[in-house]
């Protein structure tokens, strides 16, 4: 097992016992300790011997290798592009808030749901996360959080989580047993795989699930969520209708607002029919520029009137802060950017992001 895992963090405890076979338990206690209570290197956790660091470091190097770092918000936003083995890269962003300190992580690097808005989904698929290369991005942003308490964790970054179902449970079962996070605390995003969210109504952690609904209608959803025309919203609805009832948590629908195209008063009607039988939340996520997507982000006054709308159909609503939009903080910016500085450097490459423009559905 040790021999195919890409870092320390894809083994389980019993997978590390096994590992440091002959070894006193409670060497297998002070590793674990090490790395999931005190979130600290192998080579810093002094309680090993100075030979086990070594030996361990050398079968297990960090499996993120930084490639960039970005900070805004007098440094409440930090944004980290990481390399992977293989050549892959994902992002994960730290943001802290007055009351907690939230990490956003990737489940995939790339993406194949092909959302035309999303700088991930243009840039297409390239493998599944394993679990140690997910927990990793918590590990790492717990470091650099400091005197921060990092308290919430959402699979909202790179990749669908669903469709890479079993690596991220799997780390959403360590995050709660070992980093210490209750469910209430971990979010799993999802832009309607509904195999994987009836999966997630049977596991045993009640965990928060977040829809990326963005359209209220199959007509319109088609063109900006092409899994739409797999799993149409009816039966999205039936899939969260039955989570809400084996969970009792109030399910959650993002919704990135483009101007012109989902923000008028009838896409808000709409959306509040779907929302209102399931008491569901709404999270409004103005959207920001996404090089390749022509269309711009619903101007902050339609934002606040498109709220109030939903408002006053009975909707309970929020507008989520654009967080680090000058550091490239939405999904895929960071990423795509640096290829195409890269690119720029070198010449084009069939590795770098896309650069063909998405037109924007046709307003109707």
């Amino acid at each position: 097992m040790s021999k195919t895992a890409t870092t320390i963090y894809d083994l389980g405890r019993a997978e590390l016992a096994e590992r440091l076979d002959g070894m006193a338990t409670y060497r297998v206690d002070q590793l674990w300790r090490g790395l999931y209570d005190d979130g600290i290197a192998i080579a810093e956790i002094t309680t090993l011997p100075a030979s086990l660091r070594a030996e361990l470091e050398a079968e297990f190097p960090t499996a993120l290798d930084l490639a960039a770092e970005s900070v805004s918000d007098d440094g409440e936003t930090i944004k980290w592009l990481w390399n992977l083995q293989g050549g892959a890269a994902v992002e994960t962003v730290l943001m802290h808030y007055r009351d907690r300190s939230t990490v956003c992580i990737s489940s995939q690097a790339g993406c194949a749901m092909a959302c035309g808005f999303c700088a991930t989904g243009q840039a297409g698929f390239e493998r599944h996360l394993t679990v140690g290369e997910i927990v990793e991005q918590v590990i790492r942003a717990r470091r650099a959080a400091g005197e921060h308490r990092v308290s919430n964790i959402v699979f909202m970054g790179m990749g669908e989580p669903l469709a890479n179902y079993d690596p991220m449970w799997t780390a959403v079962e360590r995050l709660h047993g070992d980093f210490g996070l209750s469910a209430r605390h971990l979010t799993v995003s999802t832009v309607g795989v509904i195999p994987g969210i009836n999966k997630l109504a049977k596991a045993d952690l009640p965990v928060n699930l977040a829809v990326s609904l963005h359209a209220a209608n199959d007509e319109l959803r088609d063109e900006l969520v092409p899994l739409n025309k797999r799993y149409p919203i009816a039966d999205l609805m039936d899939a969260c209708h039955a989570y809400f009832d084996a969970k009792g948590r109030r399910v959650s629908f993002e919704w990135a607002l483009i101007d012109g195209v989902n923000d008028r008063r009838s896409d808000a009607k709409e959306l509040s029919r779907l929302t209102q039988p399931l008491r569901a939340h709404v999270n409004l996520i103005p959207l920001n520029p996404t090089p390749g997507y022509l269309t711009q982000g619903t101007p902050k006054a339609r934002v606040r009137e498109f709220a109030a709308e939903l408002e006053a159909f009975g909707v309970n609503v929020t507008v989520r802060r654009n967080r680090g939009t000058e550091i490239d903080a939405a999904c895929g910016q960071l990423r795509a950017n640096s290829q195409a500085a890269m690119a720029s450097e070198d010449g084009p490459s069939p590795a770098t992001a896309s650069t063909t423009a998405v037109a924007p559905p046709t307003r109707r």
